[in-house]
């Protein structure tokens, strides 16, 4: 007997989580097409969204892509939806990333393992709050390890003296952009400040910014910069910061694609695992800087992401954009 096939109710609930992913800036640069009679949903980059001056070659909005391509898939496997993802390119449509043909909703077909990881879709959230020195339990890493490789990625956990370079690495940037007031464009126009921010469906919001950092090495950027937030207050962040490193074999949009699903399962896994997460992607907007953080002895590929891990609270909830602004329903084929 033939499994019923997903509706636009069902399409509509598997957008809206989606969206739930993480991209650079939370600028979420994707946009969705549902083929009804095709049963292809297609996922496209919004180049509204891009970010010339931090990501002129796109490489971080792909990522973020990625991202929502593979929280599709945990929401589609918790549906008992079965998707087949076929990745770019499309040279009639340069714009478009993936399409996703959904099978019927059949729950014995559904991934088990991928619906295993729903219920972080939700709780997770980048946290730019202090987290604990506790050390990562060894099974915990080897299991974000797997993650990664299922997506065909790799996470590595760095030694102090490669953390010790990569924290000067991210040093650097952060002294470039002082050099270079224009380069914070980009950061301007995706923060969020007083009244904006509680209306805001995009960007971070001050009350995602945390705290200053008053002490400490982990990585954060300072998404206030100059500007005063009222009752921020200022701490001590980790002296030892736990990071990984994300890399692919190769340095393609296709890669940078299969980047982001990794990105997101670790994520997702790190978050069953009670861990709290934050990203930084300073030290890997510029090419000569990128080409640094990769360790020259263990370290393979380009990496593609930096990784902040550790036990402590989880970051607020970012606003997203409806389903509406971002899905076109076409009910009669074509594209």
């Amino acid at each position: 007997m033939d499994t019923p096939q997903p509706d636009t109710k069902t399409v509509v609930g598997l957008v809206a989580e989606a969206v739930a992913a993480p991209s650079m800036h939370n600028a979420q640069p994707w946009r969705f097409r549902f083929l009804a009679s095709e049963r292809v949903l297609l996922l496209f980059a919004d180049l509204d969204r891009a970010m010339p001056s931090s990501d002129p070659g796109n490489r971080a909005l792909h990522i973020g892509c990625g991202a929502s391509l593979f929280t599709l898939r945990v929401a589609a496997a918790h549906a008992g939806v079965t998707p087949t993802v076929s990745l770019l390119p499309d040279p009639a449509e340069p714009l478009r990333l993936a399409a996703v043909r959904l099978g019927g909703t059949d729950p014995a077909a559904a991934e088990d393992d991928l619906a295993r990881l729903h219920p972080a879709v939700r709780r997770r959230h980048t946290s730019r709050y202090p987290f604990d020195e506790k050390d990562i339990p060894e099974d915990v890493r080897a299991a974000l390890r797997a993650a990664a490789d299922r997506e065909g990625a790799e996470l590595q956990f760095p030694g102090p003296w490669h953390v010790e370079t990569i924290l000067e690495l991210v040093h650097d940037a952060e002294s470039r952009d002082v050099l270079h007031p224009e380069n914070a464009g980009d950061l301007r126009r995706w923060t969020r400040l007083g009244p904006e921010a509680d209306a805001a469906t995009d960007g971070v919001p001050e009350y995602a910014f945390g705290p200053r950092m008053r002490g400490g090495k982990a990585p954060m950027r300072d998404f206030a910069g100059r500007r005063p937030v009222a009752d921020r207050g200022t701490t001590s962040f980790e002296t030892n910061p736990h990071l990984a490193l994300l890399s692919t074999p190769g340095d393609t949009p296709a890669d940078w694609l299969r980047a982001g699903q990794a990105l997101q399962r670790v994520l997702l896994e790190a978050t069953l695992a009670g861990l709290a997460t934050s990203l930084t992607s300073h030290a890997l907007e510029s090419r000569d800087l990128r080409l640094l953080t990769r360790d020259p002895v263990a370290g393979r590929g380009h990496v593609q992401m930096v990784l902040r891990l550790g036990y402590g609270p989880q970051g607020p909830a970012t606003p997203r954009r409806s389903v509406r602004e971002v899905l076109d329903i076409v009910q009669t084929g074509g594209s």
